[in-house]
């Protein structure tokens, strides 16, 4: 990108160096990015073969560290794997990443738009604020005390996480979003919801919790085995990869079923900073050709905030 400075592998932007630009520079990045990252479907169709793996990580919440950990193994190799992100990119950094969601944020969409067809990053519920307040939503304030008061670069910011798709699938038979799926499912097909969301679909999507975590948000009746399955059937898939919930952390549910992905050390406490490596070729048929990964930012916890 003219006009940044420093670079990363392939010419991308550092976070270090993100935090680092002037206003100007910031300006110029934003005009790149919003001349070259794509919009997305609401559901993704993940694609098929060649390409060999998707790598998955979790919540970030602005600790970038634990970001550039997961996404190595996709820069060591673009033509062997794709990258997705299940969301929550902003707020709640660790203590040593101040300015970090704005750092996080702008180093994913670079690589969302040095790699349209291999890296995808879907909407948590902290990128769609601008539909369904959020607490805590620190975001605002680090764009202000990095480059100045200018709402504008904020809400461009917002808008770039907001070209992410709500959900996505592999045909290797794999679902993929922030919190969970929409409850019509079975009265409609699901990708008709997904194309054309209702506030009620993207909180089915965003915000809701599984029946066996201890956390109950209450914005969407909570998920069990006994909706997951159907669902996953509607869509040809049989897993669900997901985030949103610390509490259940690399825990597999439902027979099997359901995963949960954090990747931040500001919930490490509740099972780690995790990532999966889901194969794309063939069919997934169990839940151990998933495999999940701890990241070597672990151990440096911090106060759940």
């Amino acid at each position: 990108m003219e006009g940044v400075p420093g670079r990363l592998r392939g010419g991308l932007l550092a976070p270090g160096e993100i935090l680092e630009m002037s206003a100007e520079e910031a300006d110029r990045l934003l005009d790149r990015l919003e001349a070259e990252v794509p919009v997305a479907p609401g559901l993704l169709d993940i694609p098929s073969p060649p390409t060999g793996s998707l790598i998955v990580f979790g919540d970030t919440h602005g600790d970038w560290p634990s970001t550039v950990a997961a996404t190595a193994g996709f820069l060591a190799d673009p033509g062997a794997h794709c990258l997705l992100g299940l969301g929550d990119y902003v707020d709640r950094p660790p203590e040593d990443c101040p300015h970090g969601s704005v750092a996080n944020a702008l180093y994913l969409l670079a690589l969302r738009a040095a790699y349209p067809d291999r890296v995808f990053l879907l909407q948590g519920n902290h990128e769609t604020v601008r539909r369904v307040p959020v607490v805590p939503h620190e975001l605002p304030e680090e764009v202000d005390d990095l480059w100045g008061p200018d709402p504008e670069r904020y809400y461009r910011l917002v808008a770039l996480l907001e070209r992410g798709s709500f959900a996505a699938r592999t045909e290797s038979g794999v679902y993929l979003a922030h919190a969970g799926f929409p409850q019509r499912s079975q009265e409609a097909t699901a990708r008709s919801l997904f194309e054309t969301p209702t506030e009620g679909t993207i909180l089915d999507v965003v915000w809701r919790d599984a029946d066996a975590s201890r956390w109950d948000r209450r914005l969407s009746p909570p998920f069990g085995a006994a909706s997951l399955e159907p669902f996953l059937r509607s869509i040809d898939s049989r897993f669900f990869l997901r985030g949103h919930d610390p509490d259940l952390t690399g825990r597999w549910l439902y027979g099997d079923r359901c995963l949960t992905l954090h990747t931040t050390r500001v919930f490490e406490s509740y099972g780690g900073v995790l990532r999966a490596v889901v194969p794309l070729e063939g069919t997934v048929r169990s839940a151990g050709e998933i495999r999940i990964e701890h990241l070597p930012t672990e151990g440096a916890s911090f106060p759940e905030r």
